[in-house]
């Protein structure tokens, strides 16, 4: 039954191998010795840490693949501990990178949020400020505005009371004058 299993995962790894040499990697959960040849029974030529970059050259026996270490040794390790993915050991100083940048990204929204804070809390007494202004503005306006109409109000009475007393003395002339005796007319008789 062994036997059948490996004859269709050799199948299935053959089938699926590309026959140019590409970039691989050991996985990162192990550290595994490179064999002279596909197995166990072939010395040992050395060994690939994990995470180390390695090329695939193709060639796969049973479940072990052939390959070229990072160091130029060409050998055989099992072809589980291969994978197309990048290593954490390629990959760590990228993800760094990034964690750098968007640390130094943050900081400068921190910033920002601080200087935004501030801004904000200058802008809310400012408003308050201008509403106080604002209603000493509005009260001052209503009080100009009462004084306005009460000097309006007055002039009107005082046109009023001005032309009722010309109107009095006009009566009082007119009166006066009713009963002031009229100068007689001459007679043309007269000599003179």
């Amino acid at each position: 039954m062994l036997k059948v299993i490996n004859f269709f995962a050799l199948l299935l790894l053959s089938l699926s191998v590309n026959a140019q040499t590409s970039s691989h990697y050991i996985s990162d959960d192990v550290f595994t010795y490179i064999h002279g040849g596909p197995g166990t029974d072939f010395r040992i030529i050395g060994s690939v840490e994990a995470g180390q970059p390695i090329q695939f050259l193709g060639k796969t026996e049973g479940e072990y693949a052939q390959i070229i270490d990072n160091k130029g040794r060409e050998g055989w390790v099992r072809s589980a501990f291969v994978t197309e993915q990048p290593s954490l050991r390629e990959r760590f100083p990228l993800v760094e990178q990034e964690l750098i940048k968007v640390n130094e990204q943050l900081n400068q929204i921190s910033l920002g949020t601080d200087n935004v804070s501030q801004d904000f809390e200058l802008a809310k007494q400012k408003v308050t400020e201008l509403q106080v202004a604002l209603e000493k503005a509005l009260a001052e306006r209503d009080t100009a505005q009462a004084k306005v109409d009460t000097t309006k109000q007055d002039q009107q009475y005082q046109m009023w009371q001005q032309g009722g007393i010309i109107a009095g003395i006009g009566a009082l002339i007119g009166i006066i004058l009713v009963y002031l005796p009229r100068p007689q007319l001459r007679k043309k008789s007269r000599w003179m």
